[in-house]
């Protein structure tokens, strides 16, 4: 008598489940950031979450179950506003996206991958019981502070009048020495800054022609007027 032979749907399933089972529960890369922040017990809930560019990480208006922590990749926060236009909240290539989500009953926006990456989840029903330990919300305190120093950042550029300003205020702020590493496409970078990206590749041309401004294939670098 032969020996059962499971179907090939019933095979391609298992492997599914098994694929999922392994990615869930293999060794995950902590940053050494929540190594410092976060208590062993939430250490030991981390999940790896692999996401691909156009993935959704969560949607507007959906109850908050998890906390992402961006390992690698890019995710931005955005929301659409009355006229169906979307509009950048935040850019994300390392760290929490979902801090304003911890104590509300829905998510307030989209986050949406940019680029294939990974994060790590966290239940946010345990992260809110570990508030309770004062040591704990003093070192989540202490990140939120650094997040509101960030976001008052992108206020001000977002709060200057002309394009150029703002490209200005976004490398001196967001670069080093001058220089600011791409990290995503000049659209992208346009709904940072709240312009059209058409508007944004005529103020960098112009900048270039000034002397201003030296465009390379992976940076924006500001030169010092002559």
């Amino acid at each position: 008598m032969f020996p059962y032979q499971p179907p090939l749907y019933e095979l391609i399933i298992r492997s599914i489940i098994q694929r999922a089972y392994d990615l869930n529960h293999m060794d995950i890369y902590i940053p050494e950031l929540l190594k410092e922040l976060l208590p062993k017990g939430l250490l030991g809930q981390c999940h790896a979450h692999h996401f691909e560019k156009g993935d959704y990480l969560f949607h507007q208006g959906k109850k908050p179950e998890y906390m992402f922590f961006i390992v690698s990749g890019e995710a931005v926060l955005t929301r659409i506003s009355s006229h169906g236009e979307p509009t950048t909240l935040q850019r994300c290539k390392g760290g929490f996206v979902s801090e304003a989500s911890l104590l509300v009953d829905a998510y307030h926006c989209d986050v949406i991958a940019t680029h294939n990456g990974q994060a790590i989840t966290l239940p946010i029903k345990s992260l809110r019981e570990a508030l309770a330990d004062s040591k704990f919300s003093m070192k989540w305190v202490q990140l939120l502070s650094k997040e509101i120093m960030r976001l008052r950042t992108q206020s001000e550029r977002l709060g200057l009048k002309d394009i150029r300003s703002k490209l200005i205020h976004l490398i001196e702020t967001e670069g080093k020495q001058g220089v600011l590493t791409l990290q995503s496409d000049f659209k992208s970078m346009a709904s940072e800054i709240g312009v059209t990206h058409e508007a944004l590749y005529r103020a960098i041309a112009t900048l270039e022609k000034e002397g201003l401004l030296e465009k390379h294939p992976d940076s924006l670098e500001l030169l010092k007027k002559k």
